[in-house]
């Protein structure tokens, strides 16, 4: 509901928005795009064709510029870094997040780099470094070396005296961490507890022990834990269990729409990094490779009807209802396979699991075959006024969802094995089993109740 109702939103802004540009009148559109949020200009921004994306990003207030680039995929981001000039781009990111800004620095010119790392002062420099230095996805590169630490020796008057002294607090901040000595993580100190607790009470009295995220977690990973434990901020770690960073909401909520994203366009092998309006050239070039790989599993598809030319050539009924089979198990397996791409990136499927969940989805096919495959069949019988083609679809169609079933389990979890995204190859895949078995068990079978 509540995508929806941002999704509307959006459309009326860019309705908006295009109507005023199309006028010619600058003046409403300055107004609009600077009453927006950062995140949603970016969103804009992807919205609009370059030479309107062009402009309205030149009317957009230079203080959110570094913010918005943070909100757009790499494509568009890129396309934005291109229409300023070094200085423009100093200045826009100069004030970021570290972790902010370790999402970007790579995609910014090397001369603007040495730019920017010159701008900082020596303790952000090398923050920022120890954030690049860890794999990207990972909660080493999420994390923001800006923390507030504080000893559980002392008073909560000593606490509230530091904070007053300090002036600030990051944003996002619901707790303070607590630390040895050493900086060692020993738990967290909530805001509420500080101010309803009595000035003289111990801090390690109130110390709540809360997990912490080791540094090489992936960030799949971090997402699930800020799902399952609800958290606003989390402490993250090295092996040594020495304070790093912090990790908070907002960068993980952009993980998980990011996630959404890549499943909902992997299946289609396209990059949720994408720019919408994308030159023609490079849009052909990204798309070309898959289409050529679908292309491959076409052939190795019709070489099989091949093989059964005769076959249709006397019987014609089996040529107008052969895509039934194929149609339908492509659709069970997509089913199959999206429930497994989304179990597989919640860490709900594993070795511990699959052959219970297999079994089941083997069952749900069977039946789904007993009952299509006996609608098509008595379909087939009224149109054709042959009940040999009748059972031949109806057994060709339950196997091909068996099939599709199968393939839908096996074929994630043995890409997963392989370090390859199942979101991204598992339907060109999934596709091929589903026309192969389909055509052969629906032209195979024909042959042989129809033609011995």
């Amino acid at each position: 509901m509540a995508e929806a109702i941002r999704y509307d939103k959006t459309a009326r802004q860019l309705k908006l928005l295009s109507q005023a540009l199309d006028s010619g009148r600058l003046g409403p559109v300055r107004r609009l795009v600077n009453t927006l949020t950062p995140a949603e200009i970016g969103n804009l921004l992807e919205s609009l064709p370059p030479g309107k994306r062009e402009i309205v990003w030149g009317l957009v207030d230079p203080e959110d510029d570094g913010e918005v680039l943070v909100h757009v995929g790499e494509e568009v981001r890129e396309s934005l870094l291109a229409e300023m000039d070094p200085d423009e781009i100093v200045a826009a990111v100069e004030d970021l997040d570290i972790d902010d800004l370790a999402d970007l620095v790579e995609d910014l010119p090397d001369t603007v780099i040495d730019e920017v790392l010159k701008s900082m002062d020596r303790e952000n420099r090398e923050r920022l470094e120890q954030v690049l230095s860890y794999p990207e996805d990972s909660a080493g590169r999420l994390m923001n070396p800006d923390v507030i630490t504080v000893r559980a020796d002392v008073t909560v008057d000593v606490v509230l005296r530091y904070l007053r002294l300090r002036g600030e607090i990051p944003e996002h901040t619901d707790h303070l961490f607590v630390v040895s000595r050493r900086h060692q993580y020993l738990g967290r100190l909530s805001l509420a507890a500080l101010l309803t607790h009595e000035p003289s009470t111990p801090i390690n009295e109130l110390i709540d022990e809360q997990p912490a995220i080791k540094v090489d977690a992936s960030a799949d990973e971090v997402a699930r834990d800020f799902s399952d434990h609800d958290w606003v901020s989390a402490p993250v770690v090295d092996e040594n269990n020495i304070l790093l960073g912090r990790i908070t909401v907002d960068d993980v909520v952009d993980i998980i729409r990011g996630q959404a994203e890549h499943q909902v366009l992997g299946m289609a092998g396209l990059d949720e990094d994408e720019d919408m309006f994308s030159p023609v050239p490079r849009a052909v070039k990204r798309r070309a490779t898959w289409l050529g790989i679908n292309l491959i599993t076409a052939f190795l598809a019709a070489s099989v009807i091949g093989r059964f030319e005769g076959t249709l050539e006397k019987i014609v009924a089996l040529a107008v209802l052969m895509p039934i089979v194929a149609s339908m198990g492509g659709n069970a397996g997509t089913q199959v396979l999206t429930l497994m791409v989304r179990g597989l990136a919640l860490g709900q499927v594993g070795a511990t699991n699959f052959r219970v969940l297999m079994r089941k989805e083997l069952m749900v096919a069977l039946l789904n075959g007993a009952i299509w495959g006996s609608v098509v069949g008595l379909a087939a019988w009224l149109w054709f006024g042959d009940p040999r083609i009748s059972l031949v679809i109806g057994a060709a169609l339950t196997i091909n969802l068996f099939a599709a079933a199968l393939a839908g389990v096996l074929v994630p979890l043995t890409l997963k094995r392989m370090n390859i995204d199942p979101a991204l190859a598992g339907g060109v895949i999934l596709t091929t089993v589903t026309d192969v078995i389909g055509f052969l068990s629906f032209l195979g079978l024909g042959t042989i109740v129809l033609l011995r």
